[in-house]
């Protein structure tokens, strides 16, 4: 799998060995964060994922920040983004399989090596389900992008 990595300042520390795991789990990974803990703005980093993911040059994204959160709302502002803190195992594997979610967003100040392992593992490793409900749900979060990309566009063309 094409995975893009990104990480803010605070999610630094952490990323290195979450760039290593995708790598020895067999991934692809574009490093597209900061190379340092100097501060850099969260919504910037997490762009640089979500494109790479709307545009198919990567077929999932995983942010690295301070909890995780604020990337998690920087990319759901993404049309054909969805993001979502995964710091347990079950989370992980439930939002790809009835969420289709396609970013994976990490806390570096919550969990740790392990805990990231886990997640990542089990986030990579699963697949969005053939259930009739979990993919009509999925079309009404797409449909929900879609007006709110025309509500937008029009506002721009005003």
């Amino acid at each position: 799998m094409r995975i893009a990595l990104s990480n803010d300042h605070a999610g630094f520390a952490l990323k290195p060995y979450v760039k290593d795991l995708l790598t020895a789990l067999g991934h692809e990974v574009t490093d597209v964060g900061t190379a340092d803990d100097t501060p850099v703005d969260f919504p910037l980093m997490t762009q640089r994922v979500t494109r790479l993911v709307v545009s198919g040059d990567a077929d999932r994204g995983v942010l690295v920040c301070g909890t995780g959160v604020g990337a998690a709302i920087a990319a759901n502002k993404v049309a054909g983004i969805r993001a979502a803190v995964i710091h347990d195992t079950h989370v992980a594997r439930q939002a790809v399989e009835h969420d289709d979610v396609n970013v994976a967003c990490l806390g570096a100040w919550i969990i740790g090596s392990k805990i990231a392992a886990d997640v990542l593992t089990e986030y990579l490793a699963a697949s969005f389900s053939t259930a009739p409900e979990f993919r009509r749900r999925v079309e009404q979060l797409a449909a929900m992008d879609a007006a709110r990309t025309s509500v937008e566009g029009s506002r721009d063309n005003a």
